[in-house]
């Protein structure tokens, strides 16, 4: 059975669409079988996945009904991709019925024997596609920025997380946070990442040790359809994305094949 994994965070621009495809790129590279989620109508992911979502089934389709999951599913370069395009955008007026909230983990319990990973980018928004990604997931991943805003993103989204995991998804685990674009040398940084620390431990979570740094590379590899471990495997954001994953998959080490 996959591990699901949703990378979330109510604010936009803190990282989460980079952290996915670069995460998806380590453990295809470590020989495990990836499927990459794409929530978020902008479709960032899949198109820095280097997949087009034309013509094709997309998430969409997998939510409304038009499709089962496994029709949408895209074979990529990187790994396999279920695409998303701007129609996600209405499905929150779209899915009224009874039981909208269960809709993604039906899809993707009928798919996950056939991976190991499965990791879902979520829209900056908390929304039904939000609370259908945290119903689906074993885990969370908190991407912030060290500003106050990003702080504020993440103190917002605690309240959904307790509803989600009273309500919908009791083993819901928060797998730590994320620091995306560290400077380490600016004063800030190392206020917000006090006060994050609070709000960690508030989840019942903590900061992950690995920091991200700020990189062109990681800006320039999505116009080239990869992640920076193989747009940029020698560079120092490939290394730290290593380290990151190396974290995130330790407490799974002992199910890997």
């Amino acid at each position: 059975m996959a591990k699901v994994i949703a990378v979330t965070n109510q604010k936009g621009g803190v990282g989460k669409t980079t952290t996915c495809c670069s995460v998806c790129g380590e453990l295809v590279k470590r020989g495990y079988k990836v499927l990459a989620i794409d929530l978020d109508p902008q479709g960032n992911m899949s198109f820095s996945l280097g997949i087009e979502s034309d013509d094709k089934f997309t998430i969409y389709d997998v939510m409304k009904g038009n499709c089962e999951i496994s029709d949408a599913v895209i074979n990529g370069e990187v790994c396999d991709v279920v695409p998303s395009n701007i129609l996600l955008s209405g499905l929150e007026l779209e899915m009224t019925g009874v039981g909208r909230e269960y809709v993604l983990r039906e899809q993707i319990s009928a798919i996950s024997k056939k991976y190991d990973y499965i990791i879902l980018d979520t829209p900056p928004a908390l929304s039904v596609l939000t609370i259908n990604a945290y119903t689906a997931s074993d885990e969370l991943v908190i991407p912030m920025l060290c500003e106050i805003l990003s702080l504020q993103g993440i103190a917002q989204l605690k309240q959904t997380i307790f509803a989600v995991k009273r309500y919908y998804n009791k083993s819901l685990c928060v797998r730590g946070i994320l620091l995306n674009k560290y400077n380490p040398h600016y004063t800030l940084t190392k206020d917000v990442e006090d006060i994050a620390q609070v709000i960690a431990e508030q989840l019942g979570t903590t900061i992950f040790k690995t920091k991200i740094s700020a990189s062109v590379a990681i800006a320039e590899a999505p116009a080239h359809g990869e992640s920076i471990i193989t747009y940029s495997p020698k560079s120092k954001s490939a290394a730290e994305f290593r380290a990151f994953v190396d974290e995130l998959i330790q407490p799974h080490k002992k199910k890997a094949k």
